[in-house]
């Protein structure tokens, strides 16, 4: 991933930023060592932002939409409420054993479902509402999962937007189709009357958006 801060920042960042519990850097050395693209998992600062998020929002139904290797499903899981769940889907099967491998090793087991299958499947069945929503999915199928969600989300639920700004790359005219998508994404979010959004330039972007007047 090519830095979109200054160099040193994201480093002095996570540096002065509470640390990973063991369990956690185990989940992260596991994703490194096993799975292709590593660098997809949500990184500490990342993870302790999300925590954050949830630990105010104190949301009961917590929806992630992308699990990779379940990292960051165990962070938001550590900030839940006693009523809270997170439920996860991953379209990678080899993707999803490994989270319940980690979820299962873990003190928050009980806190997370990971579902299978394409995104919006899976989405078109779920009865909601979340009011809390990670998508870190098939960055082509953003806006489809967005629209799919809204009608499921809880009356102060919020939803946060990865990779938003794509190692940059949206700032430059490109035919890749994911620079594409997420471009169309961010234009469409914040031109849509109904919803408010900020796109913070933490990591590799990440929107926070929710319903407008609420």
């Amino acid at each position: 991933m090519k830095p979109i801060t200054l160099p040193g920042i994201d480093e002095y960042a996570e540096a002065h930023s509470t640390p990973d519990p063991a369990f956690m850097r185990l989940v992260g050395e596991n994703t490194w060592q096993s799975l292709t693209d590593p660098q997809m998992i949500s990184g500490p600062l990342q993870a302790r932002f999300l925590q954050m998020l949830v630990y105010a929002l104190r949301p009961r139904q917590v929806l992630e939409i992308g699990t990779f290797s379940g990292y960051s499903a165990l962070a938001m899981a550590a900030a839940l409420p006693p009523d809270g769940h997170v439920l996860t889907c991953e379209i990678d099967d080899r993707h999803a054993a490994m989270a319940r491998d980690h979820i299962a090793s873990s003190p928050y087991a009980g806190r997370i479902t990971v579902e299978t299958g394409p995104a919006l499947d899976t989405l078109d069945r779920l009865p909601g509402p979340f009011d809390f929503v990670f998508m870190d999915a098939a960055k082509q199928e953003y806006l489809a999962c967005l629209e799919a969600v809204l009608p499921k989300l809880s009356d102060h639920a919020m939803i946060a937007a990865d990779n938003t700004l794509w190692n940059g790359e949206v700032l430059y005219e490109d035919d890749d189709a994911d620079v594409v998508a997420l471009r169309a994404f961010n234009d469409a979010v914040v031109a849509d009357p109904r919803l408010e959004c900020v796109l913070v330039t933490l990591r590799d972007g990440l929107t926070l958006i929710r319903r407008a007047g609420r």
